[in-house]
C-alpha cells in the first residue's frame, strides 16, 4: 500500500509540474520541486521554515561597443557596473490582526530605488508611505546625411531623466459604515531627454539647409495629487464619492542649435526655447451600482472636472544659450515675455443597464453624455532679426457636447458557440472662436485672425464577434469592425484669404472623414495535452478623405491611405516535465500612402513593415538547479535614401538578443540566480552610428527569514 501511494504520488506531482509549465510559469518560481516524494523538502527554497520575508542582494554590468548612447536607451541600464538591494521583502504581526510592512529596492548607479512601509488591521484601516525613483535614457544624436556620410551627434552617454513618486496614503474599512481611502501623492520629472525638433545645418557645407543638429530637452517638472473617495454599500447597491485637486509648476526649456560651426558663412544661432506652466484642476466624481432585479444590473457614474493654467515663455535667439534678447539681422522668428491663461470646464454622464431576459442573452445599453467649456488668451512681443515688435495678443473660446449611444450584445445559446455585437454612435456639435495673432516682421505684418467655426462630428462604429470550439482542443475566434468619423466645419466668419499660401489652416478644411475597416482571426489548437498552437491574423484598412474650402480651387481627395496586415504564431511546447519550450512569430505589413507621393520623389510611400522572432525554454537540471534560455530577433527594412530630393523616413534596423538565466536553490533559504545576455543592433538611418553590441551580466542572491 505504501508503494502505490508513493506512486500516486509522484504521479501527481509530475501532472501538475507539466500544467504549470503549459502555461508557462518560470522556471525560476519553484520549477525544482522535487518528482518523488522521498526527496526532502528542506534542501529546496520556500517550504517549512523558510520563512516568509527575504532580502535578494544582486551585482551586475552592462559593457558596450559602439553606440554608448544607443545601447543605454534600448537596454535601460547605463554602461558600467550596478549592485545593491534587488528586492527587499519584510512583514510582521503586531497583534494577532495588525500586520507592519516594509518592501523596497536600491540599486547603486543606476538610480533605481524604491521603498514601502505599510501598517495593516484587517477590516479596520491600513497606512502606507511610498517612495520610488527609476531612470530612463534616451539617446540625444541628431539626424544622418547619407551623401557626406555625416552623423551629427551629441554625447558618448545617453541622455538621463530621473522621474519620482511619493505618495501617503491610508483608508478605514471598518464593516457596516462607508468605507474612507485619502492620497497624497508629490510626482516628479527631473533631467534630460532628446528631441526631434532638430535645428538646420548646411552638411558638408552644401545648400539647402537640412534640419539635421540634435536638440536638448531639459524638464523639471513637479506635481502634487490629493484624492479623497468615500464608499459605502446598502443593500443592494454600492455608492461612492471622490474629489481630486491637482497643481503642478512645469519648467522645461528647449537647447537647439542652428548652422553649428558654420561662423560668418550661414550665421551660426543659438536658440533658447523655454516653456513654464502652472496649472490647478479640481475633479469631483461619484458612482452607483445596483441589482434592481436578479436579471437587471444599473450602474451610473458623473465627473466635473474645472481646469485652470497659466504659462510664460520665450524663444530667444543668440550667441549663446540663456541669454536676453540682442537685435542681429541674422535672428529668426522669436518671441519673449509669452504670457497666457487658460481656463477649462468638462461635465460627463454616463448610465449602463445590464439585462439578462434569457440566461444566454445579455443585453447592455449606455449612455454618455460630456460637455466641454473653454477660453484662453495670450500675448507676447515678437521678435524678428534686429527688430522687437510691440505686444501682439490672442484669444479663444470654445465650447462643445457629445452624446454617445452605445449597445452590447452577448449571445451562447448555441452549444460551443458565443456571439458578440456592438454599435456605438456618438454626435457632437461645438463652437470655436478665434481672434488675434502673434507674428509680426517689417515687411509683412501679418493678418489678424478673426474667425468662427461651427463643427459638427458624427462617430459610428459596428462590431461583430464569433467564438466557435468546434471541439475540446479547438477554439475559432472571428471578428472585425467598421468605423467612421466624420468632421463638418462651416467657417461662418473667417478673415483669411483661402485661396492664399498663408493662414490656411483650420479654415481651409470644411469636411474630414475617417473610415476603418478591421478583420481578425484566430486559432487554438491543442492537439496534444502537452502542446498548445495560437495562430491570428488581422487585417485592417484606413483612409482620410479631405474636402477643402471652395475658394482653394481644390476638390475632394483621399488625403492618406493605410494598410496594414498582421501575422503571428505562437508555440507553447512541455515535451517532459522538466521542460517546456516557448515560441512566437510576429510578422507585420504595413503602408501609408499619400496622393504627393505620386508627384515628387522627396515625399515617399510609408512603409512599416517588421518581423519578430521570440523563443524561450526551461529545463530543469536537477531537483536544485533550473536553467533557462532565450532569444528575440527583429527586423524591419523599410528605409529607403532619398536624401538628395528630400528627408529619408522609414526604418532600416536589426535587432539579435540571447540570454540565460540559471537559478540554484542553495537551501530552503538561500537561492542563487546568474543571469548573462548579449545583444546588437544595426541601425541604416544613422549609416552604422547607432550600432552597438552590449554585453548584460548580472547575479542576485536571496535569503529568506
Amino acid at each position: 500500500m505504501k508503494k502505490k501511494a508513493r506512486v500516486k504520488q509522484q504521479r501527481a506531482t509530475r501532472a501538475m509540474l507539466s500544467r504549470r509549465y503549459v502555461v508557462g510559469i518560470t522556471l525560476a518560481l519553484g520549477a525544482g520541486l522535487a518528482t518523488g516524494a522521498e526527496k526532502d523538502a528542506s534542501n529546496f527554497e520556500g517550504g517549512e521554515g523558510a520563512g516568509n520575508n527575504w532580502i535578494e542582494l544582486g551585482a551586475g554590468g552592462v559593457f558596450t561597443s559602439g553606440s554608448r548612447a544607443q545601447a543605454e536607451q534600448s537596454r535601460r541600464l547605463s554602461e558600467g557596473v550596478f549592485g545593491g538591494i534587488q528586492d527587499l521583502h519584510f512583514q510582521k504581526a503586531l497583534t494577532n490582526a495588525t500586520t507592519f510592512s516594509v518592501d523596497g529596492r536600491g540599486i547603486f548607479d543606476e538610480h533605481d530605488y524604491k521603498l514601502v512601509l505599510g501598517v495593516k488591521k484587517e477590516e479596520t484601516y491600513f497606512v502606507r508611505l511610498n517612495f520610488e525613483n527609476f531612470r530612463t535614457w534616451s539617446n540625444g544624436d541628431g539626424g544622418y546625411y547619407p551623401p557626406a556620410g555625416q552623423q551629427y551627434s551629441l554625447s558618448d552617454h545617453a541622455l538621463a531623466l530621473d522621474r519620482g513618486e511619493f505618495s501617503l496614503e491610508g483608508g478605514l474599512t471598518l464593516k457596516n459604515i462607508p468605507s474612507f481611502h485619502f492620497k497624497y501623492s508629490h510626482l516628479y520629472r527631473d533631467g534630460e531627454k532628446g528631441s526631434t525638433i532638430w535645428g538646420q545645418t548646411h552638411p558638408a557645407l552644401t545648400f539647402p539647409s537640412v534640419g539635421l543638429v540634435p536638440t536638448v530637452q531639459s524638464i523639471d517638472e513637479k506635481r502634487d495629487i490629493i484624492e479623497l473617495d468615500v464608499k459605502h454599500h446598502i443593500k443592494k447597491t454600492d455608492f461612492g464619492v471622490g474629489l481630486r485637486y491637482e497643481f503642478g509648476n512645469l519648467n522645461n526649456k528647449r537647447s537647439l542649435s542652428q548652422y553649428p560651426g558654420e561662423g560668418a558663412i550661414a550665421g551660426e544661432k543659438k536658440i533658447t526655447n523655454r516653456e513654464g506652466t502652472d496649472y490647478d484642476m479640481f475633479n469631483v466624481h461619484a458612482f452607483s451600482e445596483t441589482w434592481i432585479k436578479p436579471n437587471l444590473f444599473f450602474s451610473a457614474g458623473f465627473m466635473f472636472t474645472d481646469m485652470e493654467n497659466d504659462t510664460t515663455g520665450s524663444r530667444i535667439w543668440g550667441n549663446d544659450f540663456d541669454v536676453v534678447f540682442s537685435p542681429d539681422a541674422g535672428n529668426g522668428q522669436g518671441y519673449t515675455n509669452l504670457l497666457s491663461s487658460a481656463r477649462k470646464h468638462d461635465y460627463v454622464l454616463n448610465l449602463n443597464l445590464m439585462s439578462k431576459p434569457l440566461p444566454t442573452l445579455t443585453i447592455t445599453p449606455s449612455v454618455r453624455v460630456e460637455r466641454q467649456d473653454w477660453d484662453a488668451n495670450s500675448s507676447a512681443i515678437s521678435t524678428f532679426g534686429n527688430n522687437l515688435f510691440g505686444a501682439t495678443r490672442s484669444e479663444a473660446d470654445a465650447d462643445a457636447i457629445d452624446l454617445r449611444e452605445r449597445l452590447d450584445i452577448r449571445y451562447s445559446g448555441i452549444t460551443n458557440w458565443v456571439f458578440t455585437a456592438q454599435g456605438e454612435w456618438t454626435e457632437g456639435q461645438g463652437n470655436v472662436a478665434e481672434n488675434g495673432g502673434i507674428f509680426n516682421s517689417i515687411n509683412n505684418p501679418g493678418t489678424p485672425i478673426d474667425r468662427e467655426t461651427d463643427e459638427t462630428r458624427f462617430f459610428q462604429k459596428y462590431s461583430l464577434g464569433v467564438k466557435w470550439y468546434p471541439a475540446r482542443r479547438v477554439s475559432i475566434d472571428v471578428g472585425g469592425y467598421y468605423k467612421q468619423n466624420n468632421y463638418d466645419y462651416d467657417h461662418t466668419l473667417d478673415s483669411t484669404p483661402n485661396n492664399s499660401i498663408a493662414n490656411r489652416y483650420p479654415a481651409y478644411l470644411t469636411m474630414q472623414s475617417f473610415d476603418t475597416y478591421d478583420g481578425n482571426a484566430r486559432l487554438t489548437l491543442r492537439p496534444l495535452a502537452n502542446l498548445t498552437l495560437v495562430s491570428r491574423y488581422e487585417y485592417q484598412l484606413s483612409t482620410v478623405n479631405t474636402t477643402p474650402d471652395p475658394a482653394a480651387g481644390l476638390s475632394e481627395a483621399e488625403s492618406s491611405k493605410l494598410t496594414s496586415h498582421i501575422f503571428s504564431q505562437n508555440v507553447s511546447w512541455s515535451p517532459w516535465s522538466r521542460l517546456y519550450v516557448q515560441a512566437g512569430f510576429n510578422y507585420v505589413v504595413s503602408g501609408l500612402k499619400t496622393p504627393a507621393s505620386d508627384y515628387t520623389a522627396a515625399v515617399l510611400k510609408s512603409q512599416n513593415n517588421y518581423w519578430t522572432v521570440n523563443l524561450n525554454t526551461g529545463l530543469v537540471l536537477d531537483d536544485k538547479t533550473d536553467l533557462n534560455l532565450g532569444c528575440t530577433y527583429y527586423r524591419a527594412d523599410n528605409y529607403t535614401d532619398n536624401s538628395t530630393v528630400g528627408v529619408p523616413y522609414g526604418s532600416g534596423a536589426e535587432e539579435h538578443g540571447v540570454s540565460a538565466t540559471i537559478v540554484r536553490r542553495i537551501s530552503n533559504k538561500l537561492r542563487l540566480t546568474v543571469r548573462y545576455g548579449y545583444y546588437t543592433f544595426s541601425d541604416e538611418t544613422s549609416g552604422g552610428n547607432n550600432d552597438y553590441s552590449a554585453h548584460v551580466v548580472s547575479t542576485g542572491l536571496q535569503y529568506r527569514f
